[in-house]
């Protein structure tokens, strides 16, 4: 296993943890814009539709998705400055 692999796994992980924190603020910024309402509806909500409670879901996904690919490739790229190399 390559020396940068090795240094970025910590890295990695802090950055993980952070990016969830950010893509939850996200998400619940953009749940108020769409819906006018302050909470995300979770799937048991009964009083929620089910075209709302979809819709967060594919919303949070996207949202997650995009932060981690962000993140991870961000991280990537400081790790191949700071080393030379590409982890991987």
């Amino acid at each position: 296993m390559k020396a940068s692999t090795i240094a970025y796994k910590p890295v990695g992980l802090a950055l993980g943890a952070a990016g969830g924190l950010i893509a939850t603020a996200v998400f619940k910024q953009a749940w108020k814009v769409i819906e006018g309402e302050g909470d995300a509806p979770d799937a048991t909500d009964e009083d929620r539709s089910w075209r709302q409670i979809m819709l967060a879901a594919a919303l949070q996904g996207a949202i997650f998705a995009v932060v981690k690919a962000s993140i991870d490739r961000s991280g990537a790229v400081a790790t191949r400055r700071l080393t030379g190399t590409w982890p991987g």
